[in-house]
């Protein structure tokens, strides 16, 4: 056997390969054949695997297919061992993760076949956004100028620190946002065949996320109802779609005012031209619940289990108090109800325990602050005089602020002798009607061939939905949004989005390899891994340096041995 050079016209450049060979004799003569293909070999490398294939048998005589002048030699020096070093240690195990992870969703190789190479001089930096948004959530200008030059990810991708600077992210931006849709199939199929999901339960919630600026330019930034508390800040909103499991199907961006009610028919007509409509159940909560939405969705002969609204419980008052209950677990209760006005659709009656004293609790909260507050109305309006449109307005400010309980009293306000008076009492049958349908909570659904329980299971599943806005917003930082552009924050949108498949990802396969329901625990474990260069100083006074992977620890190695990981010894600086 002998080594033979192999060259490869690529980038402009011949690069020279080397393949590993053998001589063998046949009946029209001899012939060779490529046993291995050895990549790029240093001269001392070459010649240790000309000696390996000359074998060790005396009896055996390998063709003299090497020079035999100049033979070079095996290098060796002396190394001071007392003044070896460390240097440049860089963060390695998130980004090596999040980059397996990636090959695993084949997600580069999708990247490279809609983004392919141009005339530019570097592959566009979309993986690295996403790469970064899960590992240091920050802005592009950190990233160019702090994160990505202190971490290996110069080695992973090829690509030097250099390279990296704020203006080419914001451009890898513009280039990604055109992929969304190939992007949301690609990711959907692949994450299907690699854990087997069926998704045939769609479940759909809306979240908001605000801007930190005026966003005059972008018309999707509008004010509206604030799940962060920010009402004085411009947003939008996000429609998710995720599987039972939380996988996430797809995503829509609305307008920050619009209503979740109005988003409902436009999420479940994209997915459906999509990826079909056969054998899917959509499921909501009742702040998705219409009129025209139900209608929709019967129209459609689609499946639904929605949320119904608080008020509808009033028609199934006789069956709360029936004791035909079916518990399906400690404190929890469900019954299935026939609709009183449509009989193609079913109701299905839950009762919590720990819901009804969360809610009994609140009432009486609820009620002493209206007690309160109007006992403080009334001694102010003995010791001075008010005008009745004034203390009209007092008492509408406290009912609005302890809606709660605002129906369990009756306000009277009247002007007798110059004086405004407040008096008020309570309405028992309000009260009985509250400690009635304490902890009860009422779903709808045309789905005919499923129990009580599995309806009930199927519904609590938006959980998952909850939980993946509180990582987009807690683990991924979604917000603030800083960008102004509308395309800009479509596509910041769109890296959270992607950096979020990477986490269930990897929380797939922490499940499937019986390490739990917790990938953060497993991410930050890992991300402790770092890359140092060693520093070897020789007599010679010529420095040997090799960058090395810190070797796991004991947690790490079980880790990264369930999940099926090879950490590499060494990466190529």
């Amino acid at each position: 056997m002998f080594i033979r050079p192999c060259y490869r016209y690529k980038n402009g450049k011949n690069h020279a390969y080397w393949a590993l060979v053998e001589s063998y004799r046949t009946e029209r003569g001899p012939r060779q054949r490529i046993v291995s293909y050895l990549g790029l070999l240093k001269e001392s490398e070459r010649l240790g695997i000309k000696r390996a294939a000359k074998g060790n048998k005396k009896s055996f005589r390998q063709l003299q297919l090497f020079d035999s002048n100049n033979k070079p030699e095996p290098e060796w020096v002396e190394v001071d061992t007392a003044n070896i070093r460390i240097e440049n240690q860089l963060d390695f195990g998130g980004p090596w993760l999040a980059l397996q992870l990636i090959h695993k969703l084949k997600f580069d190789e999708l990247l490279e076949t809609v983004m392919p190479q141009g005339r530019e001089e570097i592959p566009w930096s979309a993986l690295v956004l996403a790469i970064c948004r899960l590992c240091n959530p920050s802005s592009e200008l950190y990233i160019a100028e702090h994160y990505y030059k202190s971490t290996a990810m110069p080695e992973l991708f090829g690509i030097p620190s250099e390279k990296i600077y704020d203006e080419r992210l914001y451009r890898a931006l513009d280039k990604l946002l055109p992929h969304k849709k190939a992007l949301e199939k690609h990711l959907k199929n692949r994450l299907g065949s690699i854990f087997g999901l069926k998704y045939d339960l769609l479940l759909y919630d809306v979240t908001s996320t605000y801007f930190e600026g005026q966003c005059q330019a972008n018309p999707m930034a509008q004010r509206g109802y604030s799940r962060d508390k920010r009402s004085d800040c411009k947003q939008v909103c996000i429609g998710l779609v995720v599987s039972k499991c939380g996988m996430p199907l797809g995503y829509e961006v609305f307008e920050g005012n619009k209503n979740d009610v109005k988003t409902w028919q436009e999420i479940v007509t994209k997915m459906e031209a999509y990826y079909g409509k056969a054998d899917r159940i959509w499921c909501g909560d009742r702040g998705m619940m219409s009129k025209e939405n139900l209608e929709f969705m019967q129209s459609g002969n689609r499946k639904y289990i929605i949320g119904a609204s608080k008020s509808t419980l009033k028609k199934f008052e006789r069956q709360l108090l029936q004791d035909d209950w079916q518990t399906i677990r400690q404190g929890l209760e469900v019954k299935i109800c026939q609709s009183p006005d449509d009989s193609r659709e079913t109701y299905i009656l839950c009762r919590s325990q720990d819901r009804r004293e969360k809610e009994k609790t609140m009432h009486q909260r609820f009620e002493q602050r209206i007690d309160t507050a109007l006992e403080k109305l009334k001694a102010g309006c003995q010791k001075r005089r008010y005008k009745k449109e004034t203390i009209d307005r007092r008492v509408g400010s406290i009912m609005a602020k302890n809606s709660r309980a605002a129906g369990l009293f009756e306000v009277k306000v009247k002007e007798i002798g110059g004086r405004t008076t407040v008096s008020w009492s309570k309405k028992e049958n309000w009260r009985a009607w509250a400690t009635l349908n304490e902890g009860c909570y009422l779903l709808r659904t045309n789905v005919t061939n499923w129990s009580a329980e599995d309806l009930w299971h199927a519904y609590i599943q938006l959980t998952e939905a909850e939980a993946a806005f509180r990582i987009h917003k807690s683990d991924l930082k979604i917000r603030p949004v800083w960008h102004q552009k509308t395309d800009r924050v479509l596509a910041h949108i769109l890296v959270c989005f992607l950096a979020y498949v990477l986490w269930k990802t990897l929380h797939q396969m922490a499940k499937a390899a019986g390490l739990g329901d917790e990938p953060r625990r497993i991410f930050d474990e890992l991300s402790k891994i770092s890359v140092v260069d060693v520093v070897l100083p020789t007599r010679k006074n010529i420095d040997i340096r090799r960058r090395c992977v810190g070797k796991p620890t004991e947690h790490q190695a079980i880790l990264l041995s369930r999940l099926g990981l090879d950490l590499p010894g060494q990466i190529k600086s």
